[in-house]
């Protein structure tokens, strides 16, 4: 849907607020926090794990041209895609990544590490590659607790990832030996604007996605955006950014 709106390559919600309201600026938007919650500004090498299409990776590189950057993905095609000469492309596991034992200071996972399988292998693997210094960065979409099927409604099978809870993803950092040294909360700016763009859009995104997709699909997403602003204001689920350290 993302992509649709945009036309661009950009795959997450992004994060919504006055000066923010369309998909794209959103999605800049929740780039431009990350980059700084990973402060990149004094970063040398960083690791963009679950990179998509690369474009948060062009879009940090540009912005910070010192940066090494590396994109790993397990999904060729969209590595391919998204290649591009000042970036790293690097077709590969997120348990199993091709560094040396502490070569590079970040760690990044923009809205990906739901996808990851296992999440303490991924944990583990970063840790090792992290200098003593560095920093591991998560925006992840999470539950509050472990909603019922109920709850969840047909999210329950249109969420294609894990559905973790915030305890969940704290224990697995502690348990790898990461500590959370900040921790922030933005569902409210990231699911309910989002359903409310499309629903007041959805004539014209509607016809878009008719382009490429048959009208059951369009009649599930909508649906399934209707139940996730419901479920995000009842707060059953959530968006987490979290910097971690060593």
């Amino acid at each position: 849907m993302m992509q649709t709106a945009t036309g661009g390559k950009m795959l997450n919600f992004g994060y919504w607020d006055d000066d923010h309201q369309t998909p794209l600026a959103a999605q800049e938007n929740l780039c431009d926090y990350f980059a700084t919650l990973s402060e990149l500004n004094s970063a040398k090498n960083v690791v963009d794990v679950g990179s998509g299409l690369s474009a948060p990776a062009k879009y940090w590189k540009k912005r910070h041209e010192h940066l090494s950057l590396y994109c790993v993905n397990i999904n060729y095609l969209h590595l391919c895609s998204g290649k591009s000469s000042d970036l790293n492309s690097l077709n590969s596991s997120s348990t199993l990544m091709p560094f040396s034992n502490k070569s590079v200071d970040r760690v990044l996972a923009l809205e990906s590490s739901q996808h990851f399988k296992p999440y303490a292998d991924f944990l583990s693997e970063s840790k090792r590659i992290l200098s003593d210094s560095g920093l591991l960065v998560l925006a992840v979409p999470i539950t509050t607790g472990s909603p019922s099927a109920n709850k969840l409604g047909i999210l329950k099978l249109t969420w294609s990832s894990e559905r973790y809870s915030i305890k969940q993803i704290r224990d697995f950092l502690d348990s790898e030996g990461f500590s959370i040294s900040e921790e922030k909360f933005i569902g409210p700016s990231v699911y309910d604007p989002l359903a409310d763009y499309y629903i007041a859009n959805r004539e014209k995104l509607r016809k878009l996605i008719l382009n490429e997709y048959p009208s059951i699909v369009e009649k599930i997403l909508y649906k399934s955006l209707q139940k996730m602003k419901r479920v995000s204001e009842a707060r059953v689920i959530d968006y987490a950014l979290l910097k971690c350290r060593i």
